[in-house]
């Protein structure tokens, strides 16, 4: 009987995660970067080409092929539909929830764990990227094992997190390239008290292992290249840490990672610092980790809020610490229940009502998304009002966790989140229903790809054409009867043959479709 009721407390921490990580909901693409990949994905599938990242016929050589391979084998496998295009996601996601759980357990204890994952799958950051086809979550989980094999690995004995700790380098290399250094300089002050790790040959054999999707693939791409895939990569790296347009002041990480790690930020940045007086091992994980990771890419000249996904899960940690910290001290408790019951409830209500009086009809969201979005913040604010001082501390943690996880459910199922580019979505369904389109390829003429806006409409546009074609450079290509996407402002002749616009829309704008007669 012990046992049941212990498998039913293991699937109700199951089950709550349930409106966190699935949407019932429908389902669009942004362009980048997740369009982008996915638009890869399904020239992988159209064209049978595993190895080369296309850009229409084009190679594009300054990325590896991990998540476009990852999404086109799970279409393959589990059919052409969004659901398995964001399945590697979701699946990092979860496994990422689940290792944060253990890193609670094995750095603190059991009681309590679950509050981890619960923090970190409310995050707006975490959140945000756990429903976005790209490649950060399986990025950020990988690290996220790193961390979690190296607080394992307790002596020689430990095999299996001494080879773990070698494979997630090379997986992570095939998922963000050169960046996986970054995690890597960030550990060392933790290595160097383990440093007999890089002496083991399992740690060896684990770093082959990892490497091994990414050798493979060096070595099946390169007979179609001048040079090495390698020094193409290099170029990449070499372009992000030069001034770009992804260039950011030295002190974006520390506005921006408060800011997008809410609501748990003061409480985060409370408990990384409360870790440093303490002489136990924990602080080099808890603490130096992901000071030494924000200072690093603080000097890389590409910034980026998804760069610091891989932190999150220590942030946490960091969270719990810093929510305890406050609650047993008789110093910060009063402040501590004062600004989380009354002043950010407070803020809460006034933001709810300055949003729903002020900006709800200049907004494109729907009903049912504004409905939730403004329900969601209520609830959120009405919940601290709950929290008080007699309460214990456990009485705490779930009166903190509610109001965020209803916020972040309800924001989820309205489709904020998943529904991203909802009015074209609804513009290309009616647009597959037309007769002229029903089974025919639609090309797509490059030349009107002038700027991002144009560029972010065709990836879209592409990913939702039932049936598309390839591209075009000109409409002096199209033949007659075909279909093509064109930027095109004017009706044309040209070889005695006129261009019909079948169908144009300021949402599809500056892209209309053409019908060459």
């Amino acid at each position: 009987m012990a046992s049941r009721i212990l498998k039913f407390k293991y699937l109700l921490k199951l089950f709550i995660f349930i409106p966190l990580i699935f949407s019932f909901g429908e389902r669009s693409y942004i362009a980048f970067d997740e369009g982008f990949y996915a638009l890869q994905a399904r020239w992988i599938l159209d064209k049978g080409n595993w190895i080369i990242p296309l850009w229409w016929d084009e190679y594009v050589l300054d990325r590896t092929i991990g998540l476009q391979f990852l999404i086109a084998k799970s279409q393959e496998i589990f059919g052409r539909n969004m659901f398995s295009a964001y399945l590697p996601t979701t699946a990092a996601a979860i496994l990422m929830l689940f290792i944060t759980y253990k890193l609670h357990e094995e750095i603190f204890n059991k009681k309590y764990a679950i509050i981890s994952p619960l923090i970190l799958s409310t995050t707006y950051l975490w959140f945000d990227y756990s429903h976005l086809a790209s490649q950060d979550i399986i990025y950020s989980c990988l690290v996220t094992i790193g961390v979690f094999s190296l607080v394992k690995i307790k002596s020689k004995d430990n095999k299996f997190y001494i080879l773990l700790f070698g494979i997630w380098i090379g997986l992570s290399f095939m998922m963000k390239t050169f960046l996986v250094f970054v995690p890597l300089l960030s550990l060392l002050p933790y290595l160097c008290i383990k440093r007999n790790i890089l002496f083991n040959k399992l740690f060896w054999l684990g770093l082959l292992i990892g490497f091994i999707p990414y050798l493979l693939w060096s070595f099946s791409i390169n007979p179609y290249l001048d040079k090495n895939i390698i020094f193409y990569l290099l170029e990449k790296f070499y372009n992000l840490s030069n001034k770009n347009i992804f260039t950011n002041p030295f002190y974006y990480y520390f506005w921006n990672l408060p800011v997008t790690f809410l609501p748990w930020s003061i409480f985060a940045i409370i408990g990384l610092f409360s870790n440093i007086s303490e002489s136990k091992e924990n602080k080099y994980i808890l603490t130096f980790f992901p000071l030494i990771l924000i200072t690093i890419q603080s000097f890389f000249s590409t910034k980026t809020p998804y760069y610091s996904l891989q932190i999150s899960s220590i942030l946490t940690l960091n969270t719990y610490l810093g929510i305890k910290y406050l609650f047993k001290s008789n110093l910060y408790k009063p402040v501590f229940i004062f600004l989380t019951s009354k002043i950010i409830p407070l803020f809460l209500f006034s933001l709810t009502f300055t949003y729903y009086f002020f900006f709800k009809n200049i907004t494109n969201y729907s009903n049912t998304e504004n409905t939730l979005l403004i329900l969601g913040l209520l609830i959120f604010g009405l919940s601290w009002t709950f929290i008080k001082d007699k309460q214990s501390f456990k009485e705490i943690l779930i009166t903190l966790i509610i109001g965020p996880y209803l916020l972040t459910s309800f924001l989820l199922q309205s489709g904020l989140f998943t529904d991203r580019s909802r009015e074209l979505r609804e513009q290309m369904e009616y647009v597959s229903f037309i007769d002229t389109v029903k089974d025919q390829a639609i090309k797509v003429d490059r030349s009107g790809i002038k700027d991002p806006v144009s560029q972010s409409k065709i990836i879209r546009i592409s990913l939702l054409t039932p049936n598309l074609g390839e591209s075009i450079e000109s409409l002096d290509q199209l033949k007659k009867s075909e279909l093509v996407w064109s930027t095109e402002q004017r009706e044309t002749k040209n070889n005695n043959y006129s261009y019909e616009v079948i169908y144009e829309n300021d949402i599809l704008k500056p892209w209309k479709l053409l019908l060459k007669k």
